[in-house]
């Protein structure tokens, strides 16, 4: 849900822009995390079914500005060769009003943070962190890699599910061809015959007379709900319905709740490299977790600014494994929990892309099967007629 704002930055400055949130609880949070005190917060009535907007490639933008950095340039004048480049108005001109930030004296973290539709909070944070201690270079490396591993998770589950979708809608097209094409052929032949029809194939033709007498209106239902599928998927509380129904399936949902957790394991061990505390690493990462675990880990992170351990926190509620458990006091020992909670994430990473791929394997030839059989059914029922013909004769 998009949010209109008007807010204070740190030197009382008014700033006005938009925030794309749960709720108004969200919102605030995210705005009070970048240092900004909300004078009004205004939900955006979206007007358009589907509304695109311009975004800026973080990935190849914190690329772009690394590499620059690394040639000797300075902020400004790597902003400003990005700036130039660009040749799109919608992205152009956020990196304008970046670069006049700049050249008024301000951070590049206050300059980013006027723009939350465009950067997301934890790209603001990680750069605000890295200011503080003079690591700008090294933190957009990492975020760098970071995103770069989430997206390849996420292709990794985008790309198993890809030949079942194909096997699916083929499956689908060839019965519909089927039903609505072959079988009112075969229909009026038989009408011809007289002759008596099993009463599985006699219920067949009359399906496929039914689909061919009602073309335009087969059609327009499948077009509607076909529309209404895909805009129910781009609402965020269908997909979370979706995903709490998934997640009562005990194979499914221990695998969506290691990629939840490995998400979060990610960005906070993220945040905490960039030198960012562990209390104000976990609250900024909450917003990853779904509205079931969420719960859990704002009593964790409650634990944690009371003193207590991250791992005894974390195991206590319920949001790590034996092995992670046991990772993580390692990492507390030693002092370096940001690099064992990347490595934490590593090890559900690989358990989850190992799940996928036997999953993968047994479902294909499980489709193929299912599909197989539709099509052999309605063939041989439309034949049968034939056969008990043929038969007769003899």
């Amino acid at each position: 849900m998009e949010f209109r704002v008007k807010a204070l930055d740190r030197e009382q400055a008014v700033l006005a822009h938009h925030v794309d949130a749960v709720d108004e609880v969200d919102a605030r949070r995210q705005l009070g995390l970048l240092g900004l005190r909300v004078i009004s917060l205004t939900p955006v009535r979206q007007t358009r079914l589907f509304t695109r907007q311009a975004k800026i490639p973080l990935v190849i933008f914190s690329q772009e500005l690394v590499a620059l950095l690394d040639a000797g340039l300075s902020l400004v004048e790597s902003i400003e060769a990005l700036t130039e480049k660009e040749a799109s108005p919608a992205i152009r001109r956020p990196l304008e009003q970046i670069l006049g930030r700049l050249y008024e004296g301000q951070t590049l973290g206050a300059a980013l943070a006027e723009h939350p539709s465009t950067f997301p909070y934890l790209y603001i944070a990680t750069v605000r962190a890295s200011e503080r201690t003079g690591s700008l270079r090294e933190a957009l490396t990492r975020f760098i890699t970071y995103q770069q591993q989430i997206d390849a998770l996420r292709n990794t589950l985008v790309n198993a599910s890809i030949y079942p979708s194909v096997l699916l809608a083929a499956g689908l097209l060839v019965t519909l061809f089927l039903m609505g094409y072959v079988v009112p052929r075969f229909s009026s032949i038989y009408e011809q015959l007289g002759s008596d029809l099993p009463f599985a194939s006699r219920l067949l033709l009359q399906w496929g007379q039914m689909l061919e007498a009602h073309t335009m209106a087969v059609i327009v239902v499948g077009g509607t709900a076909a529309a209404g599928l895909g805009y129910g998927l781009s609402r965020r509380a269908t997909r979370a319905a979706f995903g709490n129904w998934f997640a009562k399936i005990p194979a499914i949902g221990r695998q969506l709740r290691l990629y939840q957790l490995a998400r979060l394991y990610r960005t906070v061990g993220m945040l905490l490299r960039s030198g960012m505390p562990a209390v104000t690493a976990m609250t900024m990462s909450s917003g990853l977790l779904s509205e079931a675990l969420r719960p859990a880990f704002a009593k964790a992170t409650l634990s944690v600014r009371e003193g207590q351990s991250i791992a005894n926190a974390m195991e206590v509620h319920g949001l790590t494994t034996p092995v992670a458990a046991r990772m993580l006091r390692v990492g507390e020992r030693s002092g370096n929990m940001g690099e064992m909670t990347e490595r934490i994430a590593a090890f559900y990473d690989e358990e989850i892309a190992r799940w996928v791929g036997i999953v993968t394997r047994l479902i294909e030839p499980l489709f193929m099967t299912v599909i197989g059989l539709l099509i052999g059914v309605i063939v041989v029922l439309m034949y049968f007629p034939i056969f008990q013909l043929a038969g007769s004769v003899q």
